[in-house]
């Protein structure tokens, strides 16, 4: 069953922001990954909650692909720098069986 991240995400820091920009795309791609929706600005179509700069949504093939790119994320300077640039919210979602 397909696996989806939902990023919601405020820039903070633009300039250090694009080195993650330019990198990350080879991490998504090496676990299977792929961007359904990359970096658009949000519209509220219901709702008066906070709207985020930009959402991302990515697919994946699987919980545990996703999961696996998470997790080597959460290993490499790529997080420091996400988590350096960006005030951000990442939810894993699971497909419905098709």
């Amino acid at each position: 069953m397909k696996a989806y991240l939902q990023i919601d995400l405020d820039i903070v820091n633009i300039e250090g922001f694009m080195e993650y920009v330019e990198r990350i795309p080879e991490l998504i791609q090496k676990h299977g990954g792929r961007y359904l929706v990359q970096g658009v600005e949000p519209v509220a179509a219901q709702g008066e909650k906070e709207i985020p700069q930009r959402s991302v949504l990515l697919e994946f093939p699987s919980k545990q692909d996703a999961e696996s790119f998470l997790k080597e994320r959460a290993t490499t300077d790529l997080h420091e720098i996400w988590e350096r640039t960006t005030k951000s919210r990442i939810l894993l979602l699971e497909g419905c069986m098709e």
